[in-house]
């Protein structure tokens, strides 16, 4: 089966760069707040006020490669999508149980709930409701994404 990640495009979109800036904002309000709050009573040189609030923006800016996947909640199609993966039975789906899908342990309900599944069977995931995933049995025999 291939891999739904290589076949879409990632990129930052200004909706996503407004999000990641507006969640930003409550924190460097307080440390605005804070700064000016302590001001008058530790002496702090007008370089070292702008300084820190320099730094504080810049560290945003810095993380904001490493963290925009966790902005990004509402692209359809995601990439990480678990939907059409296999994975295998670690105790029987009667009609739940857990799955192993990927090296990862996962809740699982057997979608419709009409087939059991028995421990060690094969399973392919056919969606997700919160956390639990919904899967049925595969009968296929190739094991790529176990």
């Amino acid at each position: 089966m291939k891999s739904r990640i290589g076949t879409q495009k990632l990129h930052w979109t200004p909706r996503l760069l407004a999000r990641y800036a507006l969640f930003q904002l409550p924190a460097q309000a307080l440390v605005v707040s804070t700064l000016l709050l302590v001001r008058p009573w530790v002496d702090l040189p007008s370089w070292f006020f702008w300084g820190f609030i320099v730094c504080w923006v810049l560290k945003d800016v810095i993380l904001f490669p490493f963290v925009w996947r966790a902005y990004d909640w509402d692209r359809s199609g995601r990439a990480d999508s678990m939907e059409g993966l296999r994975g295998q039975a670690v105790e029987p789906l009667t009609p739940s149980g857990y799955v192993r899908v990927r090296g990862e342990l996962w809740r699982a309900e057997v979608s419709g709930g009409r087939v059991l599944v028995k421990t060690g069977q094969a399973i392919r995931v056919r969606g997700s409701r919160g956390l639990t995933l919904l899967v049925e049995a595969d009968c296929g025999e190739e094991n790529g994404d176990l």
